[in-house]
């Protein structure tokens, strides 16, 4: 009983922080209320540069939350991202508009991109997009 209730407690308090941004998702972990939006979307994430710059929303930039940029999804719209090569993913929030490279649909902070990225070097890849649905 001890194990089960630990397990929910466990499960609520890592699902809230993630949906906050705080931390990272894995596989384990399920959420039910998932809207597919993209299967296959090119991921890159802000360069450091950009860092604690205001973005579209009016928020500062930090590459150590869990954020994102869209050109068109609501600021606020927390979503799944998931690679689709080693199946890891994240949740964000978006907060910004962009990015304005042809053929990307989704800029990351840099933290997002590192948790899920295979290979740490790389400056894109490819993802599926999930929207959380309350």
């Amino acid at each position: 009983m001890k194990t089960i209730l630990l397990y929910i407690v466990l499960s609520v308090s890592l699902t809230s922080l993630a949906q906050e941004g705080l931390v990272s998702r894995d596989e384990n972990i399920k959420i039910e209320n998932l809207k597919m939006y993209k299967e296959k979307a090119h991921a890159s994430y802000y360069h450091d540069k950009f860092n604690g710059r205001k973005t579209a929303s009016g928020k500062r930039l930090d590459n150590t939350k869990l954020t994102a940029a869209h050109k068109k999804l609501p600021f606020g719209t927390k979503l799944k991202i998931t690679n689709v090569l080693n199946k890891k993913s994240t949740i964000v929030e978006v907060n910004d508009r962009g990015p304005f490279v042809k053929g990307r649909e989704i800029d990351l902070s840099k933290k997002a991109f590192m948790d899920i990225a295979s290979n740490k070097n790389s400056g894109a890849i490819t993802v599926k997009i999930e929207i959380l649905v309350n």
